[in-house]
């Protein structure tokens, strides 16, 4: 049996002091100060779940020592796969909940929870919510607690509110696995004023007006669980992660229109206040051309390849002749590189072209470089063969967060061109595990492969999907000349999507040869191969296809280009 687990009693000891019960399940610890006045030094609530009885899962209330508790989709666990501290436990599947239907008016400064999975069953997750309005709404309190063993751990929440306060056990899992709860108590909220809390940066900064919602990080110091980020002193939906980190749910509702946005965190009483502001921009829509930058600094011209849109012995900012020249029937040979065709298809699509040329820096946010990331709509990166700098990384990783688009394309293993150790497959993943932002951003990593072959396993449900059925046409095939394969991680970043598949193999997260996601506010797309886009045209000597005008591939990029650029 339990060893006076309702009592769960702390009291500090002085001369004359006397204890007395608050209520059934719980226990407090008084004495009186020099003028009589009774003061309150402790008091903990503790469920032990001992004396109810409930056999069934149907919904019910349950009379606890505690008080009384609703038990929805949960029971009062006996058997001998049930974790438990003494003979009785409760035990919650699916969706249930269990919920305190009496408030503890004594408020909490932290919960603690022991936790386990029943028997056999896989792993579950639950979450701890509470009331401070007798049930009409429910905050979560702290992160989502996995259940992983059947030993029961303790999960500590801090929770910091006076006044009258009720508890709700949620599992969120909604999986038939059950979990085992016990010895749920409540600590009283001491009198400790909560800080006010500082914010010192939000990421991303930036939006384009019409962007879809996205999460927006906080970082600063003093945060704490009830913790509540404000947009134009708006709540919006928050998750506490630590006192240096937060985040919340913007809705495209709020970047709808060009401006700027107040962005704050607010502390709750006692105490606690509001932190200083951060200030979100949201970018209007440029009318016009969007502006496409090819990159030329990762020796994209080495060996055999050709991967740029013009070059007249190189590859310069502006290509010539001048695309305020170009035509609708301006033939792909106007300039000089083997992508030249995408370059005048994009002009002819109403859209500015430049090259970034070698020697130059990729760079995101500084004012002093006339050809910086931020001037530019979509950043195109076709087959690197050097590797990229941390500067550049963040850099590039900040472009895309912010809202830009970018067009990453790789080749097959052991592809080194320049013979410097690196080739394209490992020079993007570098770039997607190797950096100070976050690991695997993009959701998806470039498998060490050498493929080849003409495929036409297109994702089956595709008629909205603007990549593969867009304005430029629809697509239906894509041709691999030694090229790499992809797999894909939703749980690295949900957004990640496999668009064309290796023949014969399954719509999963294998053998995918292009994908798109989305990382911030800004947009990636990938193919692992640079030979689909090769015109045929490039310097004197280069061994090139002409592949471009072949199947649907220039649906297939160009569509995949104005989705980057947010024209469709």
């Amino acid at each position: 049996m339990k060893s006076i687990k309702i009592l769960g009693l702390i009291v500090m000891f002085l001369a004359g002091f006397s204890c007395s019960k608050e209520n059934v399940g719980s226990s407090s610890a008084s004495s009186t100060d020099a003028s009589g006045s009774t003061l309150r030094v402790l008091t903990i609530l503790t469920e032990d779940f001992e004396t109810g009885s409930k056999g069934s899962y149907a919904a019910g209330d349950v009379t606890l020592n505690s008080g009384v508790w609703n038990f929805n989709d949960a029971l009062i666990g006996t058997a001998a796969s049930d974790a438990k501290n003494g003979l009785q436990s409760a035990r919650v599947r699916n969706s249930g909940k269990l919920t305190m239907k009496f408030d503890h008016a004594t408020g909490a400064s932290t919960v603690t929870v022991k936790h386990a999975k029943y028997g056999s069953d896989a792993s579950g997750t639950w979450q701890l919510w509470y009331s401070v309005n007798g049930g009409t709404s429910y905050t979560q309190a702290g992160a989502a607690v996995t259940s992983s063993t059947t030993t029961l751990q303790t999960a500590t929440f801090t929770i910091n509110i006076s006044g009258n306060i009720r508890f709700e056990v949620r599992k969120t899992d909604a999986g038939t696995n059950r979990i085992n709860f016990d010895d749920f108590s409540i600590n009283d909220y001491t009198g400790t004023n909560n800080p006010v809390p500082s914010l010192t940066s939000i990421s991303p900064s930036s939006a384009t007006e019409g962007a879809a919602a996205f999460t927006l990080t906080l970082t600063g110091t003093s945060f704490m669980n009830g913790s509540v980020v404000n947009w134009n002193s708006i709540a919006l939906s928050t998750t506490f992660t630590s006192s240096t980190h937060l985040s919340a749910s913007v809705p495209a509702a709020n970047i709808a229109s060009a401006g700027t946005a107040s962005v704050t965190v607010f502390n709750p009483a006692p105490g606690g206040g509001t932190s200083s502001a951060q200030t979100f921009t949201i970018n209007g829509v440029v009318t016009g051309a969007k502006k496409f930058l090819f990159d030329a600094t990762k020796a994209e011209t080495a060996g055999n390849a050709d991967w740029v849109i013009d070059e007249d012995a190189s590859a310069q900012r502006i290509p010539t002749p001048a695309q305020s020249t170009v035509t609708s029937s301006t033939p792909e040979t106007y300039w000089k590189g083997a992508i030249s065709s995408w370059g005048i298809a994009l002009v002819k699509a109403g859209e500015t072209v430049e090259t970034l040329p070698s020697g130059t820096a990729i760079t995101y946010g500084n004012t002093n470089n006339a050809q910086d990331l931020s001037h530019y709509d979509v950043f195109v990166v076709d087959e690197p063969n050097t590797r990229f700098t941390a500067a550049e990384k963040t850099a590039i990783l900040n472009f895309v967060s912010n809202g830009g688009g970018l067009f990453m394309i790789s080749d097959h293993t052991i592809s080194d061109r320049n013979g410097d150790g690196w080739d394209s497959p490992a020079i993007w993943n570098d770039l997607m595990t190797n950096n100070t932002m976050q690991n695997n951003p993009f959701g998806f990593s470039i498998d060490l492969t050498n493929i080849s072959g003409v495929s036409a396993n297109v994702l089956t449900v595709s008629s909205s999907n603007v990549i593969l059925n867009g304005i430029q046409g629809s697509v239906s095939q894509l041709e691999f000349n030694n090229g790499a394969t992809i797999t894909t991680n939703t749980s690295a970043n949900p957004n990640v999507q496999g668009l064309i598949w290796q023949s014969s193999y399954t719509q999963s997260n294998t053998h995918v040869m292009c994908a798109s996601s989305a990382f911030g506010t800004g947009r990636v797309f990938v193919v692992t191969d640079s030979s689909p886009m090769d015109d045929g045209t490039g310097a004197p000597g280069n061994n090139l296809f002409v592949s471009w005008t072949k199947y649907s591939h220039a649906h297939l990029f160009m569509n995949a280009s104005l989705w980057l650029a947010k024209v469709q």
